[in-house]
């Protein structure tokens, strides 16, 4: 495959597909293959479509590459809703069904992962193999956690209480969504900090500005948990290819690699090294790693 250019800093144009009466921004690249399947990648927490745009560039040239902003993000609308794994998973499994018309190889990162393996766990006609890429989701707790002390108890109650409360999260959404607090986060999870773009900052900032935008953010705190992990492997037939940017300072790769083993023995993985995006931090390995599964497990 070539090098990503430079010209990946244009994004590609996208378009509108209405869903449940809300526009959801997609975009589309390559051309359709008839012996390998379309790809859709989905973004995780406070991203976008523009995430990807390093994958899209190079991936296109071998397959047919679609990219989605899950409602609440990206260019997509911002309505008032409860958001939760089970909603992004009927909107990609509606797009699949609606627009690309037929079953697709899901890749998610982070937030975007679990909604990616709720769809291919729970509506397996969508799907033709997973990727997830330091996916987030909960496991059921199998073991019993020391119980915390009294202390400990009520300021976790508190905290959890306290962000209940609109005007604490929109406080706390102001201040997270400032440029300066985006840039510093970004540093602390990627690895290598010269693809902590101007661009990147921005692509992340501007929809945080849209109309909405503090009430997605503010439904994180609000929103049921959802499925556990284990109990969607447990229902998933398809390949799945993880890929792990094992220097997250958010998730403990290692250890929840060898959680995905247990509950799905029977997948591909490859430890990186990159923090937690590594799709945009290590665009043309994840992109080689990506082809050559497809290839290979004829997913």
């Amino acid at each position: 495959m070539q090098e990503i250019s430079s010209d990946t800093k244009i994004s590609i144009p996208g378009t509108c597909w209405q869903w449940r009466g809300h526009s959801v921004y997609y975009v589309q690249a390559g051309e359709k293959q008839a012996t390998k399947p379309p790809l859709l990648l989905v973004h995780g927490f406070g991203a976008s479509t523009d995430h990807w745009r390093k994958n899209l560039a190079q991936l296109q040239q071998d397959f047919q590459v679609w990219a989605i902003d899950l409602l609440g993000f990206g260019r997509s609308a911002k309505p008032s809703l409860e958001y939760s794994g089970n909603l992004w998973r009927d909107q990609l499994h509606d797009f699949i069904t609606e627009v690309i018309r037929q079953p697709v190889v899901l890749a998610g990162n982070s937030l975007g992962g679990y909604a990616c393996l709720c769809v291919a766990a729970q509506r397996p006609d969508s799907s033709a193999g997973l990727i997830l890429l330091n996916s987030a989701g909960p496991f059921s707790d199998t073991q019993a956690k020391p119980k915390a002390n009294l202390l400990q108890q009520g300021m976790s109650k508190l905290t959890r209480s306290l962000f209940l409360q609109p005007w604490a999260t929109y406080l706390l959404f102001q201040y997270l969504r400032r440029r300066s607090i985006i840039r510093k986060t970004l540093k602390q999870v990627y690895l290598d900090h010269s693809a902590v773009t101007d661009q990147l900052v921005e692509d992340i900032y501007r929809p945080s500005c849209d109309e909405g935008a503090a009430q997605v953010f503010a439904s994180v705190f609000k929103s049921p948990q959802g499925e556990k992990i284990d109990v969607l492997l447990e229902q998933m037939t398809c390949p799945l290819l993880m890929l792990w940017g094992e220097n997250d300072p958010w998730i403990n790769a290692r250890s929840r690699g060898a959680k995905f083993r247990q509950y799905y023995p029977n997948l591909t993985e490859h430890y990186l090294k990159a923090g937690h995006c590594p799709h945009d931090e290590i665009p043309e390995q994840v992109n080689d790693l990506i082809h050559s599964w497809v290839v290979l497990s004829g997913s």
